[in-house]
């Protein structure tokens, strides 16, 4: 397995990691939890030593399980996991106290089975906390040995350099892909210039980009995609033309769309790790087979171009969620 250092906190991950949330929240029903914990192992045997999960993914029960599968190799591994809703639940409301982030804190050490939170992340930005409150509350975290990293989640620039400026920032996750490219226009050039890691989640669009789904998809109620306007039927048909490029491209290079929309991420910067997500044991080889994928200078300007003639259609999450984020 490839490794990557997230910019210049030292710390180094498997170039791929693992998204944790779909196991139990998110995509429908959580899978039964020795079938998670067998694919969280499965995933560690092939070299993946980053792990991503939160308290708002279930809410609860995600650390748990991640917490139980990769207990033991914990010292092998890093877990991220996320603060910042009440209650952990992000119906609810976002709630980055410093006082919240402690108890969050603690009761996620115990979840997770551990003594340390590898990377500890703001899941959203909370607007009634000044961000140096909540960068000066992790950095004690990470004085008393509690947390090792501090990261944020979907937080815009502002943030990003408020925070930055009391603890430094190991890494900004949201979402990027060939899907949704938002971050190019002023993330990324703010994280390389601050020398902060980047860790895109649904790398795969949430499984658009991986041609499995079209316009007569049907969702899990509980599934979250049915309230995404880019899942509506009609975004869905508009925006096959993207999956078409990326299907085109996979048959060329023989590799499949997933792997060539992971591969695109990871050709991007050497600072980037994504963390595609899984139920399934043989999609979880098929993402990591991407490490694989040689995609030349040629082939990332074609994308590019063929990319740009393409205007998809629908936003990439609900208002009320997009609301939440910085970006």
């Amino acid at each position: 397995m490839q490794k990557r250092i997230l910019g210049k906190s030292g710390l180094e991950v498997s170039a791929i990691g693992l998204g944790c949330m779909g196991l139990s929240f998110g995509y429908g029903p959580a899978i039964e939890k020795s079938n998670a914990i067998h694919l969280i192992r499965a995933a560690f045997e092939q070299g993946v030593t980053f792990f991503d999960t939160a308290e708002a993914y279930g809410p609860f029960v995600n650390e748990e399980v991640v917490g139980e599968a990769l207990a033991p190799f914990r010292d092998q591994v890093v877990i991220a996991t996320k603060f910042g809703f009440k209650n952990g639940n992000p119906l609810v409301g976002v709630d980055s106290r410093p006082e919240n982030i402690r108890a969050v804190a603690d009761a996620s050490l115990k979840r997770l089975r551990t003594d340390r939170i590898d990377l500890f992340y703001q899941h959203r930005v909370d607007p009634d906390v000044p961000m140096e409150d909540v960068a000066g509350a992790v950095r004690d975290l990470i004085a008393e040995g509690k947390v090792r990293h501090f990261g944020l989640s979907e937080a815009g620039v502002g943030s990003i350099r408020r925070a930055h400026a009391v603890q430094p920032v190991a890494a900004v996750q949201s979402e990027y892909s060939l899907w949704w490219r938002g971050p190019e226009d002023e993330i990324l050039p703010t994280l390389e210039e601050l020398g902060i890691g980047f860790v895109p989640f649904s790398p795969l669009g949430a499984g658009f980009l991986t041609g499995k789904i079209d316009e007569n998809t049907k969702f899990e109620s509980t599934d979250f995609r049915t309230a995404v306007p880019r899942f509506s039927p009609e975004a869905l048909k508009a925006n096959m033309a993207l999956v078409d490029l990326v299907r085109d491209l996979a048959t060329r290079k023989g590799a499949t769309p997933a792997r060539i929309a992971i591969a695109w991420l990871l050709a991007q910067k050497p600072w980037i790790v994504p963390i595609p997500g899984t139920t399934k044991l043989h999609r979880l080889d098929e993402n990591l087979g991407a490490l694989a994928v040689d995609l030349t200078a040629g082939d990332l300007h074609d994308i590019d171009e063929a990319a740009s003639r393409i205007a998809l259609q629908g936003d990439r999450l609900p208002e009320g969620m997009l609301k939440m984020t910085g970006l």
